[in-house]
């Protein structure tokens, strides 16, 4: 009942909360407990992969000293076209001219992005409007306007280039919203871009590289 933090490598299609869940049950009939408080450091989308910070027991009131920590990610975009939820859970909608873009445009444009910079959430996301989760609006075919606000890039690298794929790593503050990065990247490129791929690989100076994926822990557990 002390608790403990865990590390978890979050696989794809899983969310967040389906992870809290999945501990909280194994755990309650590994002790045989009627309930045990189990929750996490800051959400990941279903379609991201990666670290996924757990507390459990009294550990959970620790939660608020991690959420402010900085976070680290690596992913992949395709320039040219973009989504209304800046990722792959919507179809390519709008498409977009590449032709002037090169490497020399690409580099550019990224350094322009590091430092503070005012970023609007993307509408398919938790953010409440009116009391509402706006991707609960954006689904219903609503109008979501979010307000902007102010995080910070510490690092935006472009590690590859396979056109019109780019590789990319991202070091930034909390409440930062990837998509919302590259979809506002492929304006600075005065074309479109869209999230195809997205791993979080630090939160604070925790890596995932110390991390379990969620069977591999239960499987520990149990031994």
């Amino acid at each position: 009942m002390k608790g403990k933090l865990i590390l978890i490598d979050k696989d794809i299609n899983w969310t967040s909360f389906d992870v809290v869940s999945k501990i909280r049950n194994f755990i309650k009939k590994k002790f045989n407990l009627k309930k045990i408080k189990v929750g996490h450091t800051g959400t990941l989308d279903p379609l991201a992969t990666g670290l996924l910070i757990i507390c459990y027991g009294k550990m959970t009131k620790e939660i608020d000293s991690f959420i402010g920590l900085d976070k680290s990610y690596s992913g992949k975009m395709i320039i040219g076209s973009s989504t209304p939820s800046y990722d792959l859970e919507t179809k390519p909608n709008v498409f977009y001219q590449t032709d002037h873009i090169n490497e020399k445009l690409i580099y550019e444009k990224a350094e322009e992005f590091v430092g503070e910079i005012m970023q609007k959430p993307p509408i398919f996301s938790a953010v409440k409007k009116n009391g509402v989760r706006s991707y609960k609006l954006a689904r219903k075919g609503e109008q979501v306007n979010l307000e902007k606000r102010k995080i910070t890039i510490r690092d935006f690298k472009i590690t590859e280039i396979n056109f019109p794929e780019l590789s990319f790593e991202v070091d930034c503050s909390k409440g930062t919203y990837i998509r919302s990065l590259i979809n506002d990247f492929g304006k600075a490129l005065k074309s479109g871009a869209h999230l195809t791929e997205l791993r979080r690989t630090k939160i604070g100076e925790f890596s995932v590289d110390d991390s379990l994926k969620i069977m591999d822990f239960i499987k520990t557990f149990k031994s």
